[in-house]
């Protein structure tokens, strides 16, 4: 009978158990004799887990989650790398709701709180919090999201009483709802650090050494993301023991299924440049997902992709958290067509009818580019990725290609145009649409005064990220002023006629005469012409070798060398006509640098590195100034050297929400206030005893309800502890009414 309803219920590969047939060693070699079939039924998940795997629509796991989840079952600390979109959220969601779900790990009476997960961003705590509850659907297991943002009180309530069995939340706003209320987190099984790289990169350390100095030390601590450095030196802090390192597709930082266009174009026209794109790539039932810099950026191109008739929202980290949930939920749910963000959405978000990504603003890091793009062709899905790129941001891209390992494809290398074209061509947009496009822009801007305002403060906003972004690296400066930027249209956005007539224009502009200026407006008898003939068998020779070591210089063969007498020659490094052999590596032989420094540069996570060069120190301008300053600093005897004197004195500080800092202990008493209004009973309070009332009953009369409402007001009435301003001036005019009342009574009886 159990069997049928299983089959029923569509769960192919899991038979239920047969009570009275089968004893526990039959099934424990069921498991081991399925092991090889590589599907989820093979990893000894429980019935509930299952039937949510299914209802989802999970039929075979990721090579990501066939590593790492048999590893969390096993209790295991789990250190996990794969590229974005590979499934990583289920490799710890499906563990969890396992563990918890096992009759080994009950919950205590008032401890229901066991697993932890703490997200970078509330969008990726959102959306991670929608998967638990769609995989744990038949557990039974309860979940709620603690978010900065949210009303504080609310979260007292879900934390209080019969707490959740798995918390997804930010680590600002957890700690503090941990110090307010007191929370004892000894119950704990499972914690997680989602997108863990970005946590540490955002600044969140201090509040993350916290927490887990909170919990208990027999706890599983899992580390996911989509780029992680070999040095763990930073996740190291959060308390591992022993952890396996699971790296998967490290060599593929991209899926191959995401197709990349360069477009190359002048910053003053990035904006007519990306209608034209979105007008191409914007179908019937495709959306667009376009990064700007800053959120000046977001909000001016939303004016005028409104201009455009364009249907579009926006969100970014300074947005009221209540409409960043509807922008989100607009574009999910297909109400609008593009989707204008900061860098608030490149991490985690999964987002399932996105076909196509836009960089607006190229970003400054190679890993912030892999994340940006990697919301398009997730889980095995096409899709493109289009990045404007100008003048200043082609050091930022010639780093990209580094860290990808690609080279850069010239629209002269290839002979497909449209959707034909291949990934990697870097290209320009066509002249005459562009500046059609851009003439709009220029009336809008002009005769919209909001359109005007906004593309002034976006100015000035620009010139401010200039000043703060991460510079590129000095080679890729050297290297962006030998390359010359692509004149030929991105034969992406042209057609075979186009294709021709751009080829054609192509070879009129890089055509250059044997003569000079000189030599062909000028009779062959002139003084001028007879000069630059003598001139050129001369110096033909010279100017030609030069002109020649440039444009190798610019592709890459030939390399810049100084000599002793500080003049600069350039050597050839290999010939165009022959091709230099692989070179040998000799086993005992050790580079300078490693194979992979360029990948290790990428993905490299120091804040504090960060944050101490953009440090500014001030001396000060008198003597005064500069005693008072010595006087901070004190010999280190282990050390050898002057060090701070600890500005806290020894005690223990953390960063609060808003970035002040304050003791580690300290309270602000709205937790205290917030149960005498709602008479929130404590923990030992929840224990049934003898002496004290039982609650109750939730199903009462109207009328007693009623009575206990009206009750409490007057008990509040009557007691000063709950009254604010309004109540008490309230109060007072009330009893003002009440004795001109009574006085005009009283002067009427002395009238009669």
């Amino acid at each position: 009978m159990g069997r049928k309803e299983i089959v029923d219920e569509g769960l192919p590969g899991f038979e239920a158990p047969i009570q009275g047939e089968r004893s526990e060693k039959d099934v424990t070699l069921q498991k081991k004799q399925k092991k090889g079939s590589g599907g989820f039924q093979s990893m000894g998940l429980s019935f509930h887990v299952l039937k949510g795997i299914t209802k989802r629509g999970y039929k075979q796991p990721t090579p990501i989650q066939r590593k790492t989840i048999p590893l969390a079952l096993e209790n295991k600390d789990v250190v996990a790398m794969a590229r974005t979109g590979s499934g990583k959220t289920a490799c710890f969601v499906l563990p969890i709701l396992e563990k918890l779900v096992a009759p080994v790990n009950k919950p205590l009476q008032g401890k229901n709180l066991r697993a932890l997960i703490l997200s970078p961003t509330r969008e990726l705590a959102l959306q991670t919090l929608r998967f638990v509850r769609e995989l744990g659907k038949f557990t039974g297991l309860s979940s709620a999201a603690i978010l900065g943002g949210e009303s504080i009180e609310q979260q007292f309530g879900v934390m209080s009483g019969s707490t959740p069995d798995i918390v997804v939340a930010t680590p600002g706003r957890f700690l503090h709802i941990c110090i307010e209320m007191s929370l004892k987190l000894d119950n704990i099984k499972v914690v997680v650090f989602d997108e863990a790289d970005r946590l540490f990169e955002l600044g969140f350390g201090e509040q993350l050494r916290e927490i887990v100095a909170r919990l208990p030390s027999n706890r599983q601590t899992l580390l996911f993301s989509a780029t992680l450095p070999k040095m763990l030196v930073e996740f190291a802090r959060a308390g591992l023991s022993e952890p396996v390192l699971i790296r998967l597709d490290v060599d593929w930082k991209l899926p191959s299924t995401l197709w990349l266009g360069w477009i190359y174009v002048r910053a003053e026209l990035k904006t007519a440049a990306l209608l034209l794109l979105l007008d191409k790539v914007l179908t019937k039932d495709s959306q667009a997902l376009v990064f700007a810099a800053t959120k000046h950026h977001v909000e001016y191109l939303h004016l005028i992709l409104q201009q455009a008739g364009i249907s579009s929202t926006y969100a970014y980290s300074g947005l009221d958290p209540a409409a960043r949930k509807i922008a989100l939920g607009k574009f999910t749910n297909k109400k609008c067509s593009v989707l204008l963000v900061t860098d608030v959405a490149a991490r985690g978000l999964d987002l399932p009818s996105l076909d196509t990504v836009i960089n607006y603003n190229f970003p400054a890091k190679p890993k912030l580019f892999v994340h940006r793009v990697g919301r398009s062709a997730r889980a095995g899905r096409s899709g493109r990725a289009f990045s404007l790129v100008s003048a200043e941001d082609v050091a930022h891209l010639l780093d990209l290609q580094l860290f990808l390992g690609a080279q850069l494809v010239m629209p002269s290398e290839v002979s497909e145009c449209g959707d034909a074209c291949p990934s990697g061509v870097w290209g320009a947009v066509p002249t005459h649409a562009l500046e059609l496009r851009h003439q709009d822009v220029v009336a809008w801007e002009k005769n919209y005064s909001e359109i005007e305002d906004a593309a002034r403060v976006c100015g000035r906003g620009w010139q401010q990220y200039v000043r703060w972004r991460e510079p590129a690296s000095a080679e890729a400066n050297r290297r962006a002023k030998l390359t010359a930027p692509p004149a030929a249209p991105h034969p992406c956005l042209l057609e075979r006629a186009q294709l021709q007539a751009a080829e054609l224009v192509e070879q009129i502009k890089s055509f250059r005469p044997k003569g000079t200026i000189l030599e062909l407006a000028n009779k062959n008898d002139s003084p001028m012409y007879l000069a630059m003939k003598a001139k050129r068998r001369v110096h033909g020779k010279m100017v030609q070798k030069t002109r020649d070591n440039k444009l190798q210089q610019a592709e890459g063969i030939l390399e810049e060398s100084s000599k002793s007498n500080s003049t600069e020659e350039f050597s050839v490094a290999k010939s165009s006509k022959k091709k230099k052999k692989a070179a040998q590596r000799d086993e005992n032989y050790i580079p300078h640098f490693a194979s992979d420094q360029h990948t290790e540069t990428g993905m490299a996570v120091n804040f504090s590195a960060g944050a101490s060069s953009a440090e500014l120190e001030l001396r000060g301008d008198d003597a005064a100034g500069l005693r008072s300053r010595r006087a901070q600093l004190r010999w280190d005897r282990k050390r050898k050297k002057m060090v701070h004197v600890d500005p806290d004195g020894g005690r223990k500080m953390m960063r609060t929400e808003s970035g002040g800092r304050v003791s580690a202990s300290f309270r602000s008493g709205r937790y205290a206030e917030w149960r005498k209004r709602n008479a929130a009973p404590d923990d030992d309070d929840e224990r049934p005893s003898a002496d004290k009332p039982q609650k109750l009953s939730e199903f009462r009369p109207r009328w007693v309800k009623h009575n206990e409402r009206v009750n409490k007001k007057k008990a509040e009435a009557s007691s000063k502890e709950f009254r604010n301003k309004q109540q008490i001036v309230k109060e007072r005019l009330r009893r003002d009414k009440i004795k001109q009342k009574l006085k005009h009574k009283m002067s009427k009886k002395k009238k009669k």
